[in-house]
């Protein structure tokens, strides 16, 4: 159920509104959008008094709603990208979007048979039959849990240089297959710990209004939308 007390949101200067998310997407040329990936993609979180409880993917959905719009959400918890691959990929084809999100990998670093490579390939093996159809694919990276100071000791270590590694090979296919990088893992609340759920794992309804306006905000900068001036406000 979406809590509509959204105080703090309207104060955060890294969080957009839903009108001001829809102004600067006004006259998107995408009509159906696909979301793949893992628990981020699929919108695990955590409720947070003072913002909307609404999944980034969601609210982008919401920004670009229009007549004709269509929109289907694959992610799953805990997808590897193998289970994108096999699983959600066919889904996506089959529904024939104009724009991905995706969002995957941090399941597939974690693991102790982890390598670059693997990680390189896993990707591509999802964005590369996207983009052939025609797909802007939009990668979005994961925020910075392993600096939070939230994580378990135990998980930082390991996480800090692969979740660094695996945000530069992400950034690295988007651009491969002529798609979009949204880089919230460089992002100035990346490491906030106010914006991650109890769970150490997931974000919380802030870090999803903060990743929203992140992807709303990167989409607006897209060649094939008009170029606007100006704040859009909150």
């Amino acid at each position: 159920m979406t809590v509509l007390d959204d105080t703090l949101e309207r104060a955060d200067p890294d969080c957009l509104s839903p009108a001001a998310e829809a102004r600067l997407l006004r006259g998107a040329p995408w009509r159906r959008l696909a979301v793949l990936g893992d628990s981020v993609a699929a919108g695990v979180r955590e409720p947070r008094p003072g913002y909307r409880d609404q999944c980034f993917a969601d609210r982008v959905a919401a920004a670009l709603e229009r007549p004709g719009f269509r929109y289907r959400n694959l992610g799953a918890p805990w997808a590897s990208l193998r289970d994108v691959r096999d699983g959600q990929l066919p889904a996506a084809l089959s529904f024939r979007p104009d724009l991905v999100l995706l969002v995957a990998g941090g399941n597939d670093a974690l693991r102790p048979d982890y390598t670059p490579d693997r990680a390189w390939q896993g990707l591509l093996e999802i964005a590369g039959p996207l983009a052939d159809h025609g797909v802007l694919v939009v990668t979005v990276g994961m925020f910075d849990l392993a600096r939070s100071g939230v994580a378990s000791p135990r998980f930082a270590a390991t996480m800090t240089d692969r979740f660094d590694e695996l945000d530069r090979i992400t950034a690295a296919v988007a651009a491969q297959v002529g798609g979009l990088h949204v880089d919230t893992h460089h992002h100035p609340r990346t490491s906030d710990p106010e914006i991650f759920a109890s769970d150490r794992v997931h974000a919380n309804a802030a870090g999803h209004a903060i990743a929203s306006a992140a992807v709303v905000r990167r989409l607006a900068g897209h060649p094939r939308l008009d170029a606007r001036s100006g704040d859009p406000g909150g």
